[in-house]
């Protein structure tokens, strides 16, 4: 489909479908449409090795696009280096009442307070087992794991996270611990060093030596994400994923009515960008090359995915950007950056 002809389908559905049953009908259509799309490699000189593994691409996919692993092959084919898929909970859950997804088209923003909505581990791992039996994914597998809503006081929380470390680490390529979400009460709450390394060494028991990472919000302050990078370092994580989507709402262009009208949950999308590559910034300097960084939010172009990238980042991850940049957008990017 050529960026034309999407741009002008997507300002269609834009005011006339609702955002959440899009994204089922675009999931849908990739399932369908993967046995006779072709692979978009990217060019070699993309090549990155990041936690031992080997990304044909520096560009992936966030979580939240594919939360179940329905749609894997399909997004590999368009030429991401990685899928992560999720979050996924240990019990499996319905995630907020509807409407919990929102397009603001004047910030090509999104609000979403999905709430983890997913099958659960048990069933997730299943669908990862067959998905591996079927062969070469074509891409590298992230798993990113989350607290059921369900889950309540400390243990219960570590029994969770345990639960599904347990059932779909064997699966994963890597997996991210993610305590940044708005939308699960008391998560970010685990952000906390007291709550996140025991969390974290619980997890790390249950994968062994598949790599980890930890998933942040960009509302943490300085000396959050400081705390948190400290830890990494010294708890032997393999990553920081930054950032997850932010409660606040400054600086948009869309009406206040309008933003109000949508609602609660995370804000994802071009106003991240500046807090996104500030929480980078600052990792960055923290942790030198001793981690994997992973930069989210606001990545829209190959422009931007290379400022990332050259300001400390080995990966980026999109959804927002490739979401409104439609099934060409990440063949494009890999494009642009190969040109340098």
């Amino acid at each position: 489909m050529s960026d034309g002809l999407y741009g002008a389908l997507f300002r269609h559905v834009a005011v006339r479908v609702p955002a959440e049953r899009t994204h089922r009908i675009g999931l849908r259509a990739l399932q369908a449409a993967t046995p006779v799309l072709p692979h978009r490699t990217p060019d070699p000189s993309l090549a990155v090795t990041a936690m031992g593994l080997e990304f044909a691409s520096p560009l992936g996919v966030a979580a939240g696009y594919d939360k179940d692993a329905e749609g894997v092959r399909g997004l590999a084919r368009l030429g991401f280096g990685a899928v992560e898929i999720g979050t996924v909970t240990a019990r499996p859950q319905p995630g907020n009442p509807r409407p919990r997804l929102f397009r603001l088209p004047a910030d090509r923003a999104l609000v979403n307070r999905m709430g983890f909505n997913n099958a659960g581990a048990d069933a997730v791992a299943a669908r990862l087992a067959a998905l591996r039996a079927g062969g070469p994914l074509g891409t590298v597998l992230g798993v990113n794991i989350g607290k059921s809503k369900a889950a309540t006081g400390p243990d219960e929380t570590l029994a969770d996270y345990r639960h599904s470390a347990r059932r779909l680490g064997p699966h994963a390529d890597y997996v991210v611990v993610n305590v940044s979400s708005p939308n699960t009460p008391g998560l970010r709450d685990l952000q906390g060093v007291d709550a996140l390394e025991p969390l974290l060494a619980a997890v790390r028991e249950e994968i062994g030596p598949t790599p980890l990472l930890v998933k942040i919000t960009a509302d943490l302050d300085d000396d959050g994400v400081d705390a948190i990078a400290d830890l990494a370092v010294a708890s032997g994580l393999d990553g920081i994923v930054a950032t997850n989507t932010t409660v606040a709402r400054s600086g948009l262009t869309t009406p206040a009515d309008v933003v109000e009208a949508a609602g609660g949950g995370g804000l994802s999308g071009a106003p991240l960008v500046e807090p996104a590559r500030a929480v980078l910034a600052r990792l960055s300097a923290r942790v030198a090359r001793r981690l994997c960084l992973v930069s989210v939010g606001g990545i829209a172009d190959a422009a931007e995915a290379r400022r990332r990238l050259e300001a400390g980042a080995t990966l980026v991850q999109a959804y927002t950007g490739f979401v409104y940049g439609g099934p060409a957008w990440p063949g494009r990017v890999n494009a642009e950056l190969a040109a340098g």
